[in-house]
């Protein structure tokens, strides 16, 4: 099964590899990973997607919560959040498909960030669905390049998902 995990965290160093070792120790492959920070710059948010089954990634949880660094988890479920991701994508064009190209782009609200005589480079940005579409519309005229930036996710019930009671942090 897919999870969609988010983590509020101390915003310090080494704590993307104590999280990150904790999926890899209980042999989950990470799907995506983002992290960034939040509206509080001593605090960041990472959306974590992987696959398993809900009694190891439960165990997980409780491990995370455990780390001093964790502020708070969620496992988000299906219909309870928004998900996007942002592409970057480059691809081969000449003067027979340039057109071609651009119609499949604007197909799918694609944005073109750079423009050579040779090649596009492209902006996209949707969930994960949208991203693979439109990956296969441009594959046939060549793709040169991808960068995703992974998913990031954000709860849809009116409550955010914010550090309170986050523990003063003494330097």
């Amino acid at each position: 099964m897919r999870h969609t995990i988010s983590v509020l965290v101390e915003n310090k160093f080494g704590v993307l590899a104590r999280i990150s070792g904790l999926f890899s120790a209980r042999g989950f492959n990470i799907s995506s990973l983002a992290v960034g920070e939040t509206e509080d710059a001593s605090v960041s948010r990472m959306t974590i997607v992987v696959e398993g089954d809900d009694k190891t990634l439960d165990q997980v949880k409780k491990q995370l919560n455990k780390l001093i660094d964790t502020i708070k988890v969620i496992d988000f479920k299906e219909g309870e959040f928004v998900d996007r991701e942002l592409m970057l994508i480059k691809v081969t064009v000449n003067a027979k498909n340039r057109n071609s190209v651009l119609e499949a782009v604007e197909s799918v609200g694609g944005r073109i960030v750079s423009a050579l005589s040779n090649s596009i480079s492209v902006e996209a940005s949707g969930d994960s669905n949208k991203i693979k579409g439109l990956i296969e519309l441009l594959r046939p005229f060549g793709i040169v390049e991808v960068v995703r930036t992974g998913r990031i996710a954000l709860g849809t019930s009116e409550k955010g998902m914010k550090a309170e009671g986050k523990p003063e942090v003494n330097e």
